[in-house]
């Protein structure tokens, strides 16, 4: 707001010397006189009268000095009411929502966010992310909305975004209306037994890769049929008209009206959190240190 000379300029006018101006400002005195110099000339008036015995102002320098600290007073005072105003402003977070990934685990938060973060808003934005439309999502973020809640182990989301971790969900199967084990609320690898399993294909997520692996060796009976990396409608449909299980998780039980999900007895899960740009805005790291307060 003003020139930055101006401190130098004060600093020496106080301890009535170049050197001990510079230890108070953490500079050298030669880094001080180039400074006062400059703006001596910038002015073009003289500041200080120089002697062997120090310095001292000029009645022009005198003048300058009274109006120099109303001058950053003014200034100090302009800058915290810009902050004040900013900081009274409201903060708008639009919140991504989808079939897949819905927003309503932000919305359970929002009430304990909001009582210590009175001024974050949540502006719900529906988007579509059939298929790999998600990744156009995830190179658009920022732009027609900030965040969304997903789970995510997938590698080719992570170079694209970040992620920050608000728990897991559990990895089920969900199996059509009227399938065989359709009564079950919990099943066994055993019950998989003779049955086609659908999942992901492999090389995009540690975990799922994890557990193909594990079923392979253990499980040869489970046939596996490769699914899309990115689970949309198109996948659900196929489960419930070819009649076979989907590797699924918890948070999409009730996405689809016709597929009941079940819980595996297995301790296999998915991290589940907040995406969000790899270079977010201001209000998306305000949000982001309101989540983690709500979180302690």
């Amino acid at each position: 707001m003003y020139n930055s000379q101006l401190d130098a300029f004060i600093a020496a006018a106080n301890c009535g010397s170049f050197s001990k101006a510079a230890d108070k400002l953490y500079i050298s005195a030669p880094a001080v006189i180039k400074q006062i110099n400059a703006l001596e000339q910038h002015l073009n008036i003289k500041l200080f009268n120089r002697s062997p015995r120090g310095i001292t102002l000029t009645d022009a320098g005198e003048s300058l000095y009274k109006d120099a600290i109303k001058i950053i007073k003014l200034s100090n005072t302009a800058i915290e009411k810009a902050r004040t105003i900013v900081k009274n402003q409201p903060h708008i977070i639009r919140v991504g929502s989808s079939m897949m990934n819905p927003c309503k685990p932000l919305v359970d938060m929002r009430k304990e966010i909001s009582s210590n973060y009175t001024n974050l808003k949540l502006q719900i934005v529906p988007y579509d992310d059939s298929g790999n439309a998600v990744l156009n999502v995830l190179d658009t973020l920022g732009k027609d909305f900030d965040v969304f809640i997903s789970p995510c182990n997938s590698q080719e989301w992570l170079k694209r975004c970040n992620f920050y971790q608000l728990g897991t969900y559990k990895i089920c199967c969900a199996v059509p209306q009227g399938h065989r084990l359709s009564g079950k609320e919990v099943i066994t690898l055993n019950d998989l037994a003779g049955e086609t399993l659908m999942m992901c294909q492999r090389g995009d997520s540690q975990i799922l890769d994890e557990i193909r692996d594990y079923l392979t060796k253990e499980f040869p009976e489970i046939t596996l049929e490769d699914a899309p990396i990115f689970y949309d409608a198109s996948v659900l449909n196929r489960c419930d008209q070819e009649g076979n299980v989907l590797l699924t998780l918890e948070a999409w039980s009730d996405v689809h009206p016709f597929l009941q999900t079940i819980e595996i007895e297995w301790d296999y899960a998915m991290p589940y959190g907040i995406v969000y740009s790899k270079e977010p805005s201001q209000n998306v790291s305000l949000f982001l240190e309101a989540i983690k307060t709500y979180k302690k």
